[in-house]
């Protein structure tokens, strides 16, 4: 699966760490706003599929937007939903943050029709499956929703336009980077992912799993295996515990998950295997604070995911307001984020990812 490698982001200002922070502690606000039950004359959605884009066009105003996480009750997505609901609170439009408590694909179905029988103008998605998903968000398409997935792809025929963190290669990369410097470039490591049918963490795996095998620097790590916590924290911890029962000498866990590695650094945290067995993944820095504190994790990673929130809904707003119809090189504007160019299937790419140590933890507050 290729996603997010053609899109590139044009030069914006860059982004304090303070200014993260505060981008990131945005409170849920919304003003009322005209559906698509009244908007009869608007172009918006994925139906008019001679629709011309007007990259002078304004956002309009009175959207209706619904974002629907992975899993309801994810300090990652309260993150994204939070940034996401004062960008809506300000282009004058109506905002709903709703989704399962358990990720999993049929589970997203119910929220979707949902939503879309409401006449929401935009559904922002995480999904859980590329491509279980796809009959539900063609019929919202259909009846004018625009479909905008972020973090986490679908089928690119089944969606607008996909809002990616950062490019598969990059987070791959930098995961398998990341735990070779921490063991020292050998040794045997195994991952901590998600669901089985994530499709963002399965590229990632999928680059690692090549990174090792053709990498020259890594002709020393073996992996031994992946193991799926379901983003569920219980089962996460519970799944590290039987990744080092089956593997007494494992030298690095990888998790490509906040729930996961979360979970994974409070099993180390509290077992004798602290500091002998190294985590590194992709996490907050608030919820990974005390661990890089205590020794269990030296550094790990992760993009703004209040950032992902806020171009997740500019994405769909800018569709919805015919600025871009998610075409290959098509612009716009997305508030202080800057300016974003659409890339190949309608993808646009946030950034590249950041790493957190104990060196620069403390500067970021998200």
């Amino acid at each position: 699966m290729s996603i997010g490698r053609s899109l590139q982001r044009i030069p914006v200002h860059p982004a304090a760490p303070a200014a993260i922070g505060l981008a990131l502690a945005l409170a849920l606000s919304a003003c009322g706003g005209t559906t698509q039950d009244s908007q009869d004359d608007t172009d918006s959605g994925s139906d008019d599929s001679d629709a011309v884009a007007d990259p002078d066009a304004d956002y309009e105003s009175g959207l209706s937007l619904a974002m629907l996480p992975k899993s309801v009750n994810n300090p990652y997505f309260e993150t994204s939903s939070e940034a996401a609901a004062e960008v809506v609170d300000e282009l004058g439009g109506d905002y709903e943050y709703t989704g399962p408590s358990d990720a999993t694909a049929s589970s997203q179905v119910s929220y979707i029709n949902t939503v879309s029988q409401q006449g929401t103008d935009v559904i922002l998605l995480s999904a859980n499956d590329p491509n279980a998903l796809c009959s539900s968000l063609e019929q919202a398409r259909a009846a004018g929703t625009v479909v905008v997935t972020f973090d986490s792809d679908v089928d690119a025929d089944c969606r607008d336009a996909f809002v990616s963190q950062v490019d598969d290669d990059a987070v791959g990369e930098t995961l398998i980077e990341m735990a070779a410097e921490q063991i020292g470039g050998s040794g045997t490591v195994a991952i901590l992912s998600a669901t089985a049918n994530a499709t963002n963490q399965n590229a990632w795996i999928d680059v690692i799993e090549e990174q090792i095998e053709t990498n020259p620097d890594y002709a020393d790590i073996e992996l031994a295996g992946v193991a799926y916590g379901d983003d569920e924290d219980e089962k996460s911890f519970q799944e590290t515990q039987g990744l080092l029962q089956a593997n007494p000498d494992l030298d690095a866990i990888i998790s490509p998950t906040t729930v996961g590695i979360a979970a994974a650094a409070r099993y180390l945290s509290s077992s004798d295997q602290q500091g002998e067995v190294a985590l590194t993944g992709l996490g907050t820095p608030n919820q990974m604070r005390e661990y890089v504190e205590d020794g269990t994790v030296t550094e790990f990673a992760l993009w703004d995911p209040g950032e992902l929130g806020e171009l997740a809904v500019y994405t769909g707003a800018a569709i919805a307001s015919n600025i871009i119809t998610g075409a290959e090189g098509e612009t716009f504007t997305a508030g202080d984020l800057g300016e974003y160019t659409v890339g190949e299937d309608g993808v646009v790419t946030l950034g590249p990812p950041a790493r957190f140590n104990a060196e620069n933890i403390d500067d970021y507050d998200f």
